[in-house]
């Protein structure tokens, strides 16, 4: 006898409501259900045949070390699948800093490629073809002098702007939303974006001029409902500023796209890859675009780095293949892959080999690109996708009745939000709500059973230093001083009184100029952005009001203060360019709590400033987050510029090679991704212990 299922309760994915089942009555009357691929309003995909005709473009975003390295790279990527490049630049460059300025040396070719000038390019893509392979470059900080560098290298080649294809990241509203990637404040570096937009419209009409990007607020923390929100009110940011330039909407709409996360919530990441299609269509139709073409959005999509784990970390090939296989049935246009072994390092070869060979996997064995959009007239999907879409267009409008993005941009709000909803993930995984297989808070586990970690990519930071340092010497050399000098005051003078800014900037490059030197002209109108440290989230506790080992761990603090008659004071610090601080206030919520008192430095701090920022507030610990890969450098500089005997811990992305290496430099601890918060609060509350209990002639010696 078959026995009718009961329905179970919704469960909560990613802010919605999923019902147990779901029937036609879930998508009666969905204005939506009769489109086609290629046709309005795209919900179904840009093209009508999609995958059919075409497969999305295997683009693996990949830079390290120097320009030459990374051009290997490149070459094999190429040789073994890859259809398309995606340029990966490091912090300094980011942040607009030659590879030999003091401020940002530690940190050259960590986390990316290092690129100070059009030399640099060209080695870069020496041997590539740049009129025949697509270029993706993330980059928006920098903008002007890094695309510079790449129109003038494809030149060196012989290939003219307007053979050139591919895009430029560009959206720099949301590096002051989760990403801190920026150089400059949100009013000229708004200028800077859409100038770019411009100049690329009328010379490079087959390059994108602009990816505006959501996947930053998932990485950051944001739902579903709140990264769609976020991307379209940027994009229609930026259209009204082309607009106030006298742009028709057509016109450049058809050379913006979008790049979207894809984390683990599977029937919600292609139901918002779908809704995304819909929510373009009517912002462009609202926006007065009126061109089919207009409306078709067009998007690139990753595998999330932030759902992938450091325990057992081979579980994390299942991770990014679940995450694909959404983005794939969500109609990706390209797609990037993230290595098994990031959690840990930086994806070593065979890791990034085995993330291209996934998507080639997935398009040549499975049958993925045998039907355009599968899921389409699925109850569970088609409901998802309009009350995704619906959600994210009310959300939109609320933002817009309250001043608009660029106002709630300014003030914080925005990051503010997702900061909330990052410190209320982190609980619910810290408590176990939220299950990763093969974590800590999993199970228990053979450590037999546990994977060993990956030997990182040897990198060798001082003979890197010295060659960028050569290189940039002879450059200053070779160039004509007059002329560079012209060309960057000409630089300036467009920032102050009006012109095209990357046409000033491709001037100055082709003179010799660098990126430092761009940025530092731009600099004498426009000071380098600095923000007061964020305010901490005050949504951890919550979610573990009920949780033993939650209140186990604050009861330690709680006997701390009782013995000392305060509570425990913690520094909390990033260091260098890195302005990823999701994991660095996601420990400020939680410490503060479990009744801790925490300060949270600013961002960019030398260890010079991170020293003094200790210093001034007497404390009885200081944390380093790190991500970067130099903490080593710049951890054990902070380390002798520390008041003696105040313990320093450090967390992040750090292998365990480095994490050795920074406890023999004298750090107290190295707490990993997916340290427990309760694990950590006690641990903390013993060095501060440590610290709080030396006699006060010797605390006020140091």
């Amino acid at each position: 006898m078959i026995r009718a299922a009961r329905p179970g309760r919704p469960r909560r994915r990613a802010g919605l409501d999923l019902k147990p089942v779901y029937t036609p009555a879930d998508i009666a009357g969905l204005p939506h259900l009769h489109s086609l691929p290629g046709a309005p309003p795209f919900l179904r995909g840009p093209h009508a045949g999609m995958y059919t005709q075409r497969p999305w473009t295997i683009r693996q975003y990949a830079g390290f070390s120097d320009a030459e390295d990374s051009n290997a790279f490149f070459h094999r990527a190429l040789a073994e699948g890859a259809q398309g490049l995606s340029v990966a630049f490091d912090l300094p460059t980011h942040r607009g800093f030659d590879a030999d300025d003091p401020r940002a040396v530690a940190e050259v070719g960590r986390a990316g490629v290092s690129l100070s000038c059009v030399d640099d390019m060209a080695r870069l893509f020496d041997g590539i073809a740049l009129d025949r392979v697509s270029v993706s470059m993330t980059m928006s900080g920098a903008v002007l002098p890094v695309l510079a560098a790449f129109i003038l290298a494809a030149e060196r080649q012989g290939v003219a702007p307007a053979a050139l294809s591919g895009t430029i990241q560009n959206d720099i509203l949301k590096e002051f939303q989760a990403r801190n990637a920026y150089v400059f404040a949100p009013g000229p570096s708004l200028r800077i974006a859409l100038d770019v937009v411009e100049w690329l419209h009328a010379h490079a009409p087959r390059f994108n001029a602009m990816s505006i990007s959501g996947y930053h607020f998932q990485e950051a923390g944001a739902d579903a409902v709140t990264e769609l929100a976020l991307s379209f009110a940027n994009a229609r940011e930026y259209l009204r500023g082309l607009r106030a330039r006298g742009h028709a909407v057509d016109g450049f709409c058809r050379r913006l796209s979008f790049f979207f996360g894809v984390g683990m919530d599977f029937h919600v990441e292609v139901a918002k890859l779908r809704a995304a299609r819909l929510v373009w269509s009517r912002l462009v139709e609202s926006e007065g675009g009126r061109d089919p073409a207009a409306r078709a959005l067009r998007m690139h999509c990753q595998t999330s780095g932030w759902s992938l784990a450091a325990q057992t970390p081979s579980n994390n090939l299942v991770r990014t293949t679940i995450e694909a296989m959404a983005a794939i049935f969500g109609g990706t246009q390209s797609l990037h892959t993230n290595a098994w072994d990031e959690a840990l390092c930086l994806p070593t070869d065979a890791a990034a080999r085995l993330a291209r060979d996934t998507q080639r996997i997935l398009q040549l064995e499975t049958g993925l690109c045998d039907v355009a959009d599968p899921w389409a007239g699925s109850y569970l999907i088609e409901r998802l996708t309009a009350d995704l879409a619906e959600r994210a267009w009310a959300e939109m409008e609320a933002i817009e009745a309250d001043g608009g993005v660029l106002a709630a941009t300014l003030d914080g709000r925005i990051a503010a939000r997702i900061r909330a909803s990052a410190a209320a993930t982190q609980a619910a995984l810290d408590s176990g709500e939220r299950v990763i297989v093969g974590s800590a808070g999993d199970e228990a586990r053979d450590p037999a059973e546990a994977d060993g970690p990956p030997a990182p990519r040897a990198f060798d930071a001082a003979g890197l230093a010295r060659r960028r340092a050569r290189d940039l010497a002879r450059l200053r050399l070779a160039r004509d001083p007059a002329r560079q000098a012209d060309t960057l005051a000409a630089l300036a003078t467009a920032a102050r009184d009006g012109g095209n800014l990357l046409a000033a900037t491709l001037a100055a490059m082709r003179a010799g100029a660098t990126v430092g030197e761009c940025t530092a002209a731009l600099e004498a109108c426009w000071p380098r952005h600095r923000p007061a440290p964020p305010p901490i989230p005050h949504d951890y506790a919550e979610a573990r009001a009920a949780d033993a080992d939650w209140n186990a761990a604050c009861a330690s603090v709680a006997a701390w203060t009782a013995r000392h008659g305060r509570a425990p004071r913690i520094a909390l610090l990033k260091l260098g360019q890195d302005g990823h601080d999701r994991g660095l206030l996601a420990l400020a919520s939680a410490l503060t709590a479990a009744g801790m008192e925490v300060a949270c430095g600013p961002l960019f701090a030398s260890p010079a400033e991170a020293a003094r920022f200790v210093r001034e507030r007497q404390v009885d610990l200081a944390g380093v987050s790190s991500m970067a890969g130099a903490h080593e450098a710049l951890i054990g500089a902070l380390l002798a510029l520390l008041p003696a005997g105040l313990p320093l811990v450090a967390g992040g992305i750090v292998p365990a090679p480095d994490a050795a290496r920074l406890r023999a430099l004298g750090v107290a601890a190295v707490f990993g991704p997916g340290s427990a918060m309760h694990e950590i609060v006690p641990a903390l509350v013993a060095l501060c212990g440590r610290r709080a209990d030396r006699p006060a002639a010797t605390r006020s010696a140091g």
